[in-house]
C-alpha cells in the first residue's frame, strides 16, 4: 500500500493560510475604511491629497475588488463597500475635489500660523506634523460641514418663508375669484329680488296715494 504524499497535505496547508491571509487582508481593509474620516475622501482611499485622477482610479479598482461584498463574508463589507465608492465619487468630482484640496491646503497653514512657523520651518517636515495637519484637517472639514449645514437650514427656512408668502397670493387670489364667481352666479336672483322690492315699494305708495285721493264724506 503506498503511503500519503506529505507534500499534499503541504499544498492544502499552504493554501489553507493563503486563504486565511486574503480574509485578513479584507477585514482589515473593511476596518480601515469605516475606520476613515468620511469627510476626507483621500483618507478613505487612503491616498495623499493632490493625487492625479488616474491614481484615484487605480486604488478604487484595486480596494473595490479587494472589499467587495460578494467576495467575503464580513457583514461589514456592504458599507465600506458602499463608502468607498462615495469616495471615489467626490474625488472624480472638479468641484467637490478642489472644495476639499482647498480645506486641506486651509489646515495647513493654520497649523503654521498657530505655531507661528515659516513654509521653511524643519517642523513641518516631521510625521508629527503630518498627525497634526491630518487632525487639523478633520477640524476644518467639519467646521466647514456644520456651516453648510446651517447656510442650507437657513437657505430653506427662506425658501420656506417665500413658499408660504406664495402660497397665501395663490389663496386670496382664489378667494377673490371665488367670490367673484358666487357675486355672478347670484346676480339674477339679486336683481329679481330687487325687482320684487321695487315692485312692492310701488304697489304701497299707490295705496297711500288713493288712501288720501277719498272723498271726505
Amino acid at each position: 500500500m503506498a503511503s500519503p504524499d506529505p507534500t499534499l497535505d503541504d499544498t492544502d496547508a499552504l493554501d489553507s493560510l493563503e486563504r486565511e491571509a486574503k480574509e485578513f487582508d479584507k477585514d482589515a481593509e473593511i476596518d480601515r475604511i469605516l475606520k476613515a474620516f468620511r469627510l476626507d475622501a483621500y483618507a478613505v482611499l487612503d491616498l495623499m491629497p493632490g493625487v492625479p485622477e488616474s491614481d484615484i482610479k487605480i486604488a478604487y479598482r484595486k480596494k473595490s475588488l479587494l472589499i467587495h461584498p460578494d467576495k467575503t463574508k464580513n457583514e461589514r463589507a456592504p458599507d465600506a463597500f458602499d463608502r468607498l465608492k462615495k469616495a471615489q465619487t467626490e474625488l472624480m468630482d472638479e468641484k467637490h475635489r478642489e472644495r476639499l484640496d482647498e480645506a486641506i491646503a486651509d489646515a495647513r497653514m493654520l497649523l503654521i500660523r498657530e505655531n507661528k512657523w515659516t513654509v521653511d520651518s524643519p517642523e513641518i517636515k516631521t510625521a508629527s506634523f503630518a498627525k497634526k495637519w491630518r487632525d487639523k484637517t478633520r477640524e476644518v472639514l467639519i467646521d466647514n460641514e456644520l456651516r453648510r449645514k446651517r447656510q442650507l437650514k437657513a437657505q430653506m427656512q427662506e425658501e420656506g418663508r417665500e413658499q408660504r408668502k406664495v402660497d397665501a397670493e395663490l389663496d386670496e387670489r382664489k378667494r377673490k375669484r371665488q367670490h367673484d364667481q358666487d357675486w355672478e352666479t347670484t346676480r339674477d336672483q339679486r336683481i329679481d329680488s330687487w325687482r320684487t322690492f321695487q315692485k312692492g315699494k310701488s304697489g304701497a305708495s299707490d295705496g297711500k296715494k288713493k288712501k288720501k285721493m277719498k272723498p271726505i264724506g
